[in-house]
Order: C-alpha cells, then sequence, then structure tokens
C-alpha cells in the first residue's frame, strides 16, 4: 500500500517537474524575444539619432513604406524600448518563480526517493523508449 502511494507521489511530482520546465522554457524563450525587440529597437533609436530634423523617414508597414516624421519614429521606437524593459523585467520574476518552484520539485523528489530506495530501484532500471 505504500509502495502503491509512493509511486503515485512519484507519478504526480514528475508531472509538476514537466510542467514547470515546460513553462521555464517558454518564459525564457519570451525573453529572449523581448531582448530582441528592445536591441532592435535602440538600435533604430540610434540611427534615427543621427539623421537631421528635415530628412525624410519612412516607416514599414506591410510591404509599403509609409512617410512618417522622425519625431513620430522615434517616439514610437522609445515606447518599443520602454515596453520591451517593462516585459522583461515581468518575466524575470516570473523566471525567478518558477526556478523556485522547480528547486521544490525537485527537493521533494529527492525525499520521496530517500524515503523508498526500492522505488528508486525501480526508476532506474527502467529503460526509456
Amino acid at each position: 500500500m505504500a509502495d502503491e502511494a509512493n509511486r503515485t507521489a512519484f507519478m504526480e511530482i514528475q508531472g509538476h517537474m514537466i510542467e514547470t520546465t515546460g513553462k521555464l522554457k517558454q518564459v525564457q524563450n519570451q525573453m529572449r524575444n523581448k531582448e530582441g525587440e528592445k536591441k532592435r529597437a535602440f538600435l533604430t533609436l540610434e540611427e534615427l539619432r543621427q539623421l537631421s530634423d528635415d530628412t525624410n523617414t519612412y516607416k514599414s508597414i506591410g510591404r509599403t513604406f509609409v512617410l512618417e516624421p522622425k519625431s513620430a519614429l522615434m517616439s514610437e521606437q522609445e515606447q518599443k524600448l520602454k515596453d520591451s524593459e517593462a516585459a522583461i523585467a515581468g518575466l524575470q520574476t516570473s523566471k525567478e518563480y518558477l526556478e523556485k518552484q522547480m528547486a521544490e520539485v525537485e527537493n521533494n523528489l529527492r525525499e520521496l526517493l530517500q524515503q523508498d530506495p526500492g522505488l528508486a530501484r525501480q526508476i532506474m532500471s527502467m529503460t526509456v523508449m
């Protein structure tokens, strides 16, 4: 009976670990995307700052280019930069939370395997297919 309870607990912990790992990878990918957006906005701003105010600037909309004032393009890029930084900060908080959850799940799994060495031997003898 205790063996069955430990096996059920292991399956539950394993499910939590898989779920948390997936969420962590998703957050890391989102952070990577936001970092790219931030860098693109920063580089575009740097290039726009080098242009004189009377230079014709164009904004890409799909396959067309629309004449836009330099100030409008700069404010748009500054907003993208701020939005990306805010999103990265929020994602960093989520990442830290998920990393703490992952550590907790790993500790729970370690405790379970230390309590039931037979279960640990069964798991180690399983072949992954």
